[in-house]
């Protein structure tokens, strides 16, 4: 009974699921998609829910910084469906203005994380941003 944050972009979705219990979140992998091409690797989607049983899905809604609604936040929004249809699992829409930001911030923070390497952990790290806030902010 786990639950999974996932960072969605354009080309990657960063995926964490949190420890049974649901007060830690972990990051777990990196799933190559193609938005352009209408890949979203739902199938490695569901794989890494059936192993992680997984009961319920986070997902990362990029606001724009005055609320509003932009491109980003429409491809999340469009995501969180095909997650809902495919699974039938609960999704719920996590807040994640600055999340990237902070990743990368305390990936650089930690000093030994190149650039390069950064770029290839950002989605993964903000995954697990994403859920332990959705953790933190609804535990009993």
């Amino acid at each position: 009974m786990r639950t999974m944050g996932l960072d969605v972009g354009s080309k990657t979705v960063g995926v964490a699921v949190s420890d049974p219990f649901g007060w830690t979140a972990q990051g777990i992998e990196i799933v190559k998609i193609n938005e352009a091409q209408e890949e979203y690797g739902i199938d490695r989607i569901g794989e890494l829910i059936a192993i992680h049983e997984v009961t319920k899905v986070v997902i990362g809604l990029p606001k724009n910084m005055n609320n509003s609604i932009g491109p980003r936040a429409e491809a999340s929004l469009r995501y969180a469906e095909l997650v809902k249809e495919t699974f039938g699992l609960p999704v719920i829409l996590q807040d994640e203005r600055l999340t990237t930001v902070q990743a990368e911030r305390m990936l650089i923070e930690e000093g030994n994380t190149s650039r390069a390497k950064r770029k290839k952990v950002i989605d993964k790290v903000a995954a697990v941003m994403i859920l332990q806030n959705y953790l933190n902010q609804n535990q009993n």
